[in-house]
């Protein structure tokens, strides 16, 4: 599947975007991360010359809460134990990557030093690859009790949403609240029913993928911890998005960056900044020219091979 991953699109390119992959007819867009801003699209559709036709997904998740209080309440249920579970992952991972800092920190260098860092990163990378396990669990479980294709509602959205999607040419997902995006997006099974080039950036470019990592060093209460959110729609293998790159992360702190990229690898941790054009297949695959973290902390221009 071709995927073109944009940078932040506060200085639309998106109509020259698309111009450039030859693409001709109605395009499917997902503007759910916008919530209640869900359908003030109109300068996308001008991006778009007029052929935007919005799936609504947000919309049809308010629907689907409101005339299936049933499945309402199961999913609260769900929200309050994956948030339980957040919580507790935080709490292991901010010791992991204490101890992390700490070996680093130590004032000797060698062979040993360099073992007891990758030993601490090793670490932190069996507790993500843990937390991902275990939401993927609760998610299992919840699905398993309510099938979203037996309910009514959520089986008319989903039939409604594929048709959409077959006759579209590409499907644009724009950013906002990558939670509620990746939600809306599995639920009314996008993925599934895709079949057409997709365009995203920012949160939209995150929840595609196998793995959303959540991050922010330039936060009002200070840096913050990198974290696993939970998986996306895996269209997207082997690559973390990282938008708002220079603004969001510490990217002269080489240390930092190191253990960044030591954990997700070997996925690439692809900077998505203004202008950012990525095209890529799915399979983890950049072009040359793609900006990256490298594992030594420093900024890396993808070469040739």
């Amino acid at each position: 599947m071709r995927i073109v991953l944009l940078g932040p699109q506060r200085t639309p390119a998106l109509n020259a975007v698309v111009r450039s992959m030859d693409l001709d007819g109605r395009f499917a867009t997902i503007t759910a991360g916008w919530q209640e801003r869900e359908p003030d699209d109109g300068e996308l559709d001008d991006q778009l010359d007029g052929n935007a036709v919005n799936l609504s997904l947000y919309t049809r998740w308010l629907d689907v809460l409101e005339r299936d209080p049933e499945f309402a309440a199961a999913e609260r249920r769900l929200r309050t134990v994956l948030d339980d579970v957040q919580e507790v992952y935080l709490l292991r991972l901010d010791h992991g990557l204490r101890a992390v800092c700490d070996v680093q920190l130590r004032g000797d260098a060698g062979p040993l030093k360099e073992e007891a860092l990758t030993e601490a990163v090793e670490a932190v990378r069996t507790l993500d690859e843990q937390h991902l396990q275990r939401i993927s669990a609760v998610h299992a479980e919840f699905y398993d009790r309510w099938p979203p294709h037996d309910r009514t509602v959520i089986a008319q959205h989903r039939e409604a949403v594929a048709r959409l999607l077959r006759d579209a040419a590409a499907l644009v997902v724009t950013g906002g609240h990558v939670g509620v995006l990746v939600t809306a997006m599995h639920l009314f099974n996008v993925a599934a029913a895709l079949d057409a080039p997709v365009i995203a950036w920012s949160a939209g470019a995150m929840a595609l993928t196998d793995r959303v990592v959540l991050f922010h060093d330039r936060s009002v209460q200070g840096a913050g911890n990198p974290e696993l959110y939970g998986r996306g729609l895996s269209l997207l293998r082997g690559v973390v998005p990282l938008p708002h790159a220079s603004g969001r992360l510490l990217l002269d702190d080489a240390q930092r960056m190191s253990v960044f990229a030591r954990r997700f690898a070997p996925a690439r941790c692809v900077l998505l900044e203004a202008g950012t054009r990525v095209d890529t297949d799915g399979d983890g695959s950049c072009p040359v020219g793609t900006r990256v973290l490298d594992v030594d902390g420093r900024v890396a221009v993808l070469e040739a091979a």
